[in-house]
């Protein structure tokens, strides 16, 4: 046989053996390597994403219970003692804890109200603080 009518070596299986015609090992565990890592960041950045709405949902939630604790004092003819006070509320499922202090002002009709809400889950981040003013009516 001519070198020029050479044909090509069968596999086992009765197929052509072809140089180049797939991907090597080295080749695919590259390749899962940087699938790997895509997929680790995508599933870091779905986790931020989830984090951040629960931190956003706890703020406004929070804010709702601030609001709900200074609306007593404009509802209701409430003259607040100086001091301070605290106290739990649920708001949508969650569990939040109040701090309330009350402090004088310069005209002796108003007293300034703080509400500080922090989530039971983390007690020492503070979801919302609102200030307001509650008025003896005379």
């Amino acid at each position: 046989m001519s070198a020029s009518h050479q044909t090509p070596r069968l596999a086992s299986l009765g197929t052509p053996l072809h140089r180049g015609a797939g991907f090597t090992l080295i080749e695919v565990l590259v390749a899962l390597a940087i699938l790997a890592v895509a997929l680790a960041a995508a599933v870091r950045s779905a986790g931020a994403a989830a984090d951040g709405a629960l931190d956003l949902k706890e703020r406004l939630l929070g804010t709702w219970i601030a609001q709900d604790r200074l609306a007593e004092y404009a509802a209701r003819p409430l003259w607040p003692e100086i001091g301070s006070r605290q106290g739990a509320a649920e708001q949508a499922g969650l569990q939040f804890t109040w701090r309330e202090t009350v402090s004088p002002t310069p005209n002796a009709r108003f007293r300034r109200v703080e509400v500080q809400v922090f989530p039971a889950r983390a007690p020492e981040r503070r979801a919302a603080t609102l200030v307001g003013y509650a008025a003896r009516s005379e």
